[in-house]
């Protein structure tokens, strides 16, 4: 299992917007290969920083994948305009979450 964490730094003015056009794109991400849910979080301190963390079964399913996809084009393209800078974005692997998560 593999982590995608993109740090998405949005303008401050349009996280309402933001959020409303994540919600519209997110089919796409949703139907790429090797996808295995997602979380868009939003700061507590930094409520216009937005972690969204993507589970892959594998790293290439991401990237190349879905990176190298019509369907990532699009995902960009909708939610460009609200950057305030470019995101960061990195992986992590591990085994998905163990519950009772304390």
């Amino acid at each position: 299992m593999v982590y995608e964490i993109a740090v998405l730094p949005v303008h401050q003015q349009n996280v309402e917007r933001f959020r409303q056009a994540f919600a519209e794109v997110a089919p796409l991400l949703r139907r790429a290969r090797g996808y295995g849910g997602h979380m868009l979080a939003q700061g507590i301190e930094t409520p216009e920083r937005f972690n969204l963390i993507v589970r892959w079964q594998s790293l290439q399913d991401h990237t190349p994948g879905f990176e190298a996809s019509e369907d990532h084009r699009l995902f960009m393209l909708g939610l460009e305009e609200y950057f305030s800078e470019e995101p960061t974005v990195y992986h992590m692997e591990g085994a998905a979450f163990e519950l009772p998560f304390m």
